[in-house]
């Protein structure tokens, strides 16, 4: 993504999606637009379009946030060491837009590998498993070929 398309996206975000990815900003628990979300298909980084997390990792761990087992590509992420606010978490951002998306806690579900990315849905765009194809996400289909 080079800096101009950059811009532009981000020039496009809502208020609640700039603070978030933008300045580190968490948005409110439960009141959000993918923590009920159960439709199968492929979240990506609202700012670069990154394909993040898929809905065949997603479960509800009852903390307010979507919550996901793992990435669809550990390539598309960073985990750094997050200080603020008197804790020490392991904070996920994207690598081509550097959005902040949310932490990761080792406390998910062990049969899942144990892991919880717990991420803010003003981090991300949700494209339904019927609209992979043409929104440019063909190659995930394979992924949900056993629903």
């Amino acid at each position: 993504m080079n800096n101009q398309d950059k811009q532009k996206a981000i020039a496009a975000l809502t208020p609640i999606q700039y603070r978030v990815t933008q300045q580190n900003g968490t948005e409110p628990p439960f009141e959000n637009e993918f923590n009920a979300n159960h439709r199968a298909g492929l979240y990506v980084d609202i700012v670069s379009g990154e394909p993040l997390f898929t809905s065949l990792d997603k479960f509800d761990s009852g903390c307010g946030w979507p919550s996901f087992a793992k990435p669809v590509n550990h390539e598309h992420i960073i985990e750094k060491q997050d200080d603020s606010y008197g804790m020490r978490r392991t904070e996920v951002r994207s690598v081509n837009a550097d959005s902040h998306l949310g932490h990761v806690f080792n406390d998910g579900p062990e049969s899942l590998g144990g892991l919880r990315y717990c991420i803010n849905s003003a981090a991300l765009r949700f494209i339904p498993k019927e609209q992979l194809q043409a929104a440019g996400y063909g190659e995930f289909l394979k992924l949900f070929t056993d629903d």
